[in-house]
């Protein structure tokens, strides 16, 4: 940036002094963020404005890379779900991905980053405001899943990963894959939305204001109950007369009643309130077509920048359910999208991403594949 100088004369510029390095300070720049680790890392990227126009002020990011770089081979984005982490390897999708498995890491590099917003070690409610030395708590600012796609791309940048062969995620996931690819679509050969629609519609919106509810209004109680609620969305009818029945417990409790209280104690000691009330809210809001002049025109754009995409659909998912994803599908082939539907066939609900193992691989291979990435 040049400074204007006063309209005097100004004395004649002195020679400058040379820099002073601390003794035994380096001068050299920080390495860039480690890949192909297989462990959960961190990284400080900076000052991030939200769509909101708050600013996060120094955004840390957890994340998790396995496999080579993206010199030497392409790369997947995986995305977790509302309550995931960047520990998608070793945890919620560990069937899929290493070596000899869908994402094969001895020919694929493989990342997954925990959310903005979220409790996993990605900058969110339960991190320290730098203004007063306290976790956020409920002072932290509303998060979109655009928000959430752009801190994606700030951590790929620093990565250094320009080109994304695949990005794929379920639920909350899904919604954010969308979003990543939206952002720079000549960047992302394959969108794979699981189990997520362009927008949220009221259904869903309804559940997760009566979660948010229980959340401010009860604290771990209404964490605890929040998560029940959403159980019985994320399975279904099926699934729960199959486990349980009018099964009842040793203490009398039916045995489906058992279940939900232990799910729901389950989260309250691994989460935290605030960072689910986010998560959700962002959720709420995730429409593709927001200020961009509607869904079609959105989709257009991926069309524009050569991305596929595949909308994988689950059988009996009564929160974002086959005919939603059905309409992305269609609406980006309308669009000019290469667009395909795939479905899930399960008795387990909208969680069958998180269970279908045999089914997900055969998705996730076809998708590499269209990309020209096949592991």
């Amino acid at each position: 940036m040049t400074i204007p100088l006063p309209t005097a004369e100004a004395p004649a510029r002195q020679p400058a002094s040379p820099l002073r390095v601390p003794p035994g300070a380096s001068t050299e720049a920080p390495p860039p963020p480690p890949l192909g680790t297989g462990r959960v890392e961190t990284v400080e990227l900076g000052p991030f404005e939200l769509e909101s126009e708050a600013t996060v002020a120094d955004l840390t990011v957890a994340y998790r890379h396995d496999g080579p770089g993206p010199a030497e081979a392409p790369q997947v984005l995986v995305i977790h779900a509302l309550t995931g982490s960047a520990d998608a390897a070793g945890d919620w999708w560990e069937p899929l991905i290493g070596p000899g498995r869908a994402f094969d890491t001895d020919r694929i590099g493989v990342l997954c980053a925990n959310l903005l917003g979220g409790r996993y070690g990605t900058t969110g409610p339960t991190s320290t405001d730098p203004t007063t030395g306290q976790p956020y708590g409920a002072t932290f600012p509303a998060v979109t899943t655009r928000d959430q796609a752009r801190a994606q791309w700030r951590l790929l940048d620093a990565l250094g990963i320009g080109e994304l062969a695949l990005v794929s995620g379920g639920s909350l996931g899904g919604m954010v894959a969308l979003e990543v690819a939206l952002e720079r679509p000549a960047g992302v050969r394959h969108v794979l939305p699981i189990a997520a629609p362009a927008a949220t519609r009221a259904l869903a919106i309804a559940w997760n204001h009566l979660q948010a509810r229980l959340v401010e209004a009860l604290g771990d109680e209404g964490l605890a109950l929040a998560r029940q609620l959403a159980m019985t969305t994320y399975r279904s009818e099926a699934d729960f007369d199959e486990r349980f029945g009018r099964g009842v417990e040793a203490d009398g409790r039916h045995s489906v009643v058992s279940y939900l209280e232990y799910q729901g104690a389950k989260l309250v000691d691994r989460f935290d309130g605030e960072t689910y009330r986010v998560l959700a809210r962002a959720m709420d809001h995730h429409d593709i077509g927001r200020e961009r002049g509607g869904i079609d025109a959105a989709l257009a754009t991926l069309a524009g920048g050569g991305t596929i995409l595949t909308g994988l659909g689950i059988e009996g998912d009564i929160l974002y359910g086959p005919s939603q994803v059905r309409a992305l599908v269609d609406g980006a082939a309308a669009a000019g999208v290469s667009a395909r539907y795939r479905e899930l066939h399960s008795s387990k609900g909208h969680d069958a991403f998180l269970v279908e193992w045999p089914q997900l691989t055969e998705v996730l291979v076809e998708a590499l594949g269209a990309s020209g990435a096949s592991a």
